[in-house]
């Protein structure tokens, strides 16, 4: 099933939701059509106007927009002087319902690929009856087992840039939290130890890719390395924010997300994953699958985290079709 053709926006906005930050936002697609909201991953990377083809133009309102700090969104993370403390977990999913306020949405079906699946999930879990239905990809759910997984179980597959990973981190802070040891290099008062570990960062996130070191022209962009590098270590290294508050101590092993996995009954929702996902060496999307009742899940041979590989684009245009149907049939006439 083919991408839906290229199209550009009919609107688009910054948001003021506080705390000093604008969010960009974008709506394409048919101002009547079913509302879809896009939530990209990282956290940090930003929207792409590559995930607009996911949806029937003719079909759906689509809404994209860059979550605080990154893309077209201010203050941008890559600046020292950005304040990280208002960007959490929380924070997001508060300026998710000032824009769907803003734009006079009651319900929409949220899309989200890898960090922007943990984002929909506890954003509809804790946002009941706001979410018709949930498409998700490159599915993740920010438990600390798998934050250790892609930061150093994989270390064993590949151990030439494990070292190198490792090597940039103080030899005292090796054994711990290696996002949290980096989120701290990050925030050094010192540019050039900000750069290293950004860059160490991103090689690092390349390596587990299986690409070769540095071969992703946006980590050669210093202004997004930097924003992706602080934002992602700054959620990795702190939980994702899903554990903090009322709720810590009390997600467990599994984290707060796959254990509110029944709260999610009554949303549809489609997981579209990759067979060769790393991701999956823990089994959370199975897990996660069949902990919530209505969901389907969907896996792709032979591929990994990238939502624009062969057959994955494809399921997901599917499920946005299918939706888009379903909401047609229960509002028609």
């Amino acid at each position: 099933m083919p991408l839906y053709p290229e199209i550009d926006p009919y609107d688009h906005g910054m948001l003021d939701v506080g705390d000093g930050n604008r969010v960009y936002w974008e709506t394409c697609g048919n101002p009547r059509g079913k509302p879809a909201v896009v939530l990209h991953g990282g956290p940090g990377s930003g929207s792409n106007p590559w995930f607009r083809r996911l949806f029937d133009p003719a079909a759906y309102r689509i809404v994209l927009l860059d979550q605080r700090g990154c893309g077209r969104s201010t203050p941008h993370a890559s600046a020292y002087e950005t304040d990280m403390s208002v960007n959490t977990t929380t924070h997001l999913m508060a300026d998710l319902e000032l824009l769907r306020g803003h734009l006079g949405i009651e319900r929409w079906l949220v899309w989200g690929v890898s960090w922007g699946s943990v984002l929909g999930l506890r954003y509809a879990q804790t946002h009941p009856g706001v979410v018709s239905e949930l498409v998700l990809t490159g599915v993740a759910t920010g438990s600390d087992a798998e934050v250790a997984l892609l930061t150093r179980g994989l270390g064993q597959f590949f151990p030439e840039a494990f070292e190198r990973f490792v090597a940039e981190v103080p030899e005292a802070e090796r054994a711990g939290n290696l996002a949290a040891a980096y989120s701290r290099l990050i925030e050094s008062p010192d540019p050039e130890v900000r750069a290293r570990a950004a860059r160490a960062w991103t090689d690092w996130e390349t390596a587990i890719a299986a690409a070769p070191p540095r071969s992703v022209p946006r980590y050669e962009d210093p202004v997004f390395r930097m924003g992706f590098a602080r934002t992602v270590t700054h959620y990795w290294g702190n939980g994702h924010f899903l554990s903090l508050g009322e709720e810590q101590g009390e997600g467990g092993e599994e984290g707060v997300v796959l254990r509110d996995a029944p709260l999610l009954k009554g949303v549809p929702g489609t997981l579209v994953q990759g067979s060769l996902d790393p991701g999956n060496l823990l089994g959370i999307v199975w897990r996660l699958h069949h902990a919530w009742p209505g969901s389907e899940l969907i896996v792709i041979d032979d591929v990994g985290h990238h939502a624009g590989a062969p057959g994955m684009a494809d399921a997901l245009v599917a499920a946005t079709d299918r939706y888009a149907g379903r909401e047609s049939a229960q509002t028609g006439p």
